[in-house]
């Protein structure tokens, strides 16, 4: 088993590692779009730039603004050159006025005050103006569920989760969303396939460079491997590979547009 390599930053190389099986999920967002408003389309939480070129191409009209805190993964959206422009925010402070599209994959289940933050990113958009959002919605599955339960036992009190990604109810959102603007509100398993890995069981590999990198930075080294042993174990048995070392892997996920 190799070693787990923890950055504060988000580490764009481990990330990318499952990038046709992240794309799949935006990709579905961009397409259930359905209005765009006059302003900027905003890539919010846009990482290493993976829908940049998307898009652009798909919204040739606006200007196509990225926003991320990581520099690391700022640094590959510039690689792109898909972006007009890219600002270094943190997306919780961020703010727009009369923005076309705003447009977040994966990002918005790290901030906590969802009750706060999603109509106020709604009061930003410019009239016929979408706000479009896909969220993990898995931590009640074992591949994220086990990460939390297992530092609980082994290391109580040195990871704090209260901070860490989360989703609230779906009919929470419906009543906070749907009296804004026309607003649908869906959820996707995507049964994905997990190729085989000599350096650990793929479903660690997937999860550790997101879910698992704030409970993984909070401890040690030694503590680090420990817990990715355990880990392992109990993935073995959640999710079993099969003889060609692969792994078929569920991943909920949730989405919404709110179109005002």
């Amino acid at each position: 088993m190799a070693a787990v390599s923890v950055q504060k930053d988000w580490n764009p190389g481990a990330y990318a590692r499952f990038r046709g099986l992240r794309l799949r999920p935006a990709l579905d967002l961009m397409l259930a779009v359905r209005s765009v408003g006059g302003g900027d389309v905003i890539d919010l939480g846009c990482g290493n730039g993976a829908m940049g070129q998307s898009l652009r191409e798909r919204y040739p009209g606006h200007r196509i603004v990225g926003v991320d805190a990581s520099p690391a993964m700022l640094a590959k959206a510039r690689e792109t050159g898909a972006y007009h422009a890219l600002d270094e925010s943190d997306i919780a402070d961020w703010s727009e006025d009369r923005a076309g599209l705003i447009y977040s994959n994966a990002a918005l289940h790290w901030l906590a005050g969802h009750e706060a933050l999603f109509p106020r990113l709604a009061g930003m958009l410019a009239p016929g103006g979408t706000l479009a959002v896909q969220m993990p919605h898995q931590n009640n599955a074992p591949s994220h569920r086990v990460w939390v339960s297992l530092a609980d036992e082994l290391f109580p009190g040195r990871v704090d989760m209260s901070t860490g990604p989360g989703v609230m109810k779906a009919p929470r959102y419906h009543h906070m969303l749907a009296e804004v603007g026309e607003f649908s509100l869906w959820e996707t398993e995507y049964y994905q396939v997990l190729g085989a890995d000599k350096s650990g069981h793929p479903v660690r590999r997937f999860t550790e460079s997101t879910f698992a990198r704030p409970i993984l930075a909070a401890l040690e080294p030694d503590e680090q491997a420990e817990l990715v042993r355990r880990y392992e174990e109990v993935m073995e048995t959640a999710y079993p590979r099969r003889d060609d070392g692969t792994v078929l892997f569920p991943f909920r996920r949730m989405f919404f547009t709110l179109t005002v």
